[in-house]
């Protein structure tokens, strides 16, 4: 993913070329503290930030009801995942046919039953201890932190002008898609890889779920999300084969 790095002269730069009558000093004001705080965006902050999306990104999504045979099913097999390492987890099923699932920052993890119709239990318990992989190991704070920068720097500009401060009433659904559709580097896949071995392993669960998932992701076309944010390379599943010792 592609860092944006926006700094103080940018908004005074703003400030110069705007017309006086034309600047919202308060809006300024908020951005230019975003600004400030998107370099050192801090754990909470991160957690913050993604339960305020989360709850937007739930509203335009098709939940599953409690009596979905989806919902029965993930409620089924993460009785026993509420807390991992620290981090309060909650689960719901989006009803739709995209393959994909993710973990937010605040432990909100969203599961596609596009997903969950492709995958046996185990092999589902792997792609959510991936998912949470990347919301421990930082990732999804990272991801957060350029979403939130750019997010900022849109609303120095919705301080100045009209049509862009219609635009900067959509920053949580953005962050929100920097979440669902964040691009990891390859040495974060792999190391998400591993926290899904060791998330496997500390709940006892079939190792080699870990490979059998990933090969079925390989028989997905490109146009798919999850596949097209977490690419299953020929080198990943040999890495994943060494990791449960194969």
């Amino acid at each position: 993913m592609k860092k944006h790095i926006f700094t103080l002269p940018m908004l005074l730069a703003a400030l110069a070329a705007a017309p006086s009558h034309a600047i919202d000093l308060n809006g300024m004001l908020s951005a230019g503290m975003k600004l400030v705080s998107a370099g050192t965006l801090s754990d909470d902050d991160a957690k913050s930030l993604s339960l305020a999306s989360i709850k937007q990104e739930d509203t335009k999504s098709h939940i599953a009801p409690a009596s979905s045979k989806y919902s029965k099913r993930l409620a089924n097999l993460t009785r026993d995942m509420r807390n991992e390492d620290g981090l309060q987890l909650n689960y719901k099923v989006y009803l739709t046919k995209d393959i994909n699932a993710f973990c937010t920052a605040d432990g909100s993890v969203r599961v596609y039953s596009g997903l969950m119709d492709m995958m046996n239990d185990d092999e589902l318990r792997f792609v959510l201890g991936h998912e949470i992989g990347h919301a421990k190991l930082g990732h999804v704070r990272k991801a957060l932190q350029v979403a939130y920068a750019t997010s900022a720097a849109r609303d120095a500009a919705a301080a100045t002008d009209t049509a862009a401060a219609q635009l900067s009433q959509s920053a949580l659904g953005d962050l929100a898609e920097a979440v669902v559709n964040a691009q990891f580097s390859q040495k974060e896949e792999s190391d998400a890889d591993a926290y899904g071995v060791g998330f496997l392993k500390r709940h006892q669960f079939n190792l080699h779920a870990a490979v059998t998932s990933m090969d079925k992701i390989r028989t997905i076309s490109d146009d798919h999300s999850w596949l097209a944010d977490h690419p299953a390379s020929s080198d990943r599943v040999a890495n994943l084969k060494k990791l449960v010792g194969e």
